[in-house]
């Protein structure tokens, strides 16, 4: 009887245990998401499933998850970093004068007629000014005729950012690791 007694306990904190790793890592290093709305395709799809990873800063080109509001999160590629100037001229992107390509968004391009992204400067969107503001992202959807993003929400607040994320985990035949440049 005091064995079986002994081997409950120990499962009981074993299961303890396990559960206090689940939750430190799902509150500090790592959580699920699932993609939710088209704004991210072609490179992602309504309903993936991926890592997000709350290690380190966003940095240009990463895609992040934030919150938008209260109950919504959404899921963004990181295009302006703070005290960045951009502006898209006849579908490039500019960041602070220089020229940058986005092969992300190539196999989109090929499928449309004109401007995949219209051009604009960053005072003309909803940031109003000339450059990112300090401790803000400048962020945008993939599928640029078709996302709420930066140009009509304004720069996202970087602490308002929940991490970075870059692996598709489920469903298993899309399961990769995307690369950000």
């Amino acid at each position: 009887m005091v064995k079986k007694k002994n081997e409950t306990l120990e499962w009981i904190k074993s299961l303890g245990v396990a559960l206090v790793i689940v939750f430190i890592v799902r509150t500090f290093l790592f959580t699920p998401i699932m993609v939710d709305g088209a704004s991210m395709n072609t490179t992602l799809h309504d309903h993936d499933r991926m890592i997000v990873s709350k290690i380190g800063e966003p940095e240009r080109f990463d895609i992040v998850v934030f919150h938008a509001n209260e109950k919504q999160d959404y899921i963004k590629r990181v295009i302006g970093l703070p005290g960045d100037k951009i502006e898209y001229k006849d579908d490039t992107l500019y960041v602070n004068g220089k020229a940058y390509k986005e092969p992300y968004l190539d196999e989109q391009k090929e499928d449309i007629e004109g401007d995949l992204t219209r051009s604009f400067k960053l005072e003309d969107t909803a940031v109003g000014q000339a450059t990112v503001p300090g401790g803000h992202l400048f962020v945008m959807g993939d599928n640029r005729r078709n996302s709420t993003d930066s140009r009509m929400i304004g720069a996202i607040p970087i602490d308002q950012v929940v991490g970075t994320t870059n692996i598709i985990f489920y469903p298993l035949k899309d399961m990769r690791i995307i690369e950000n440049e």
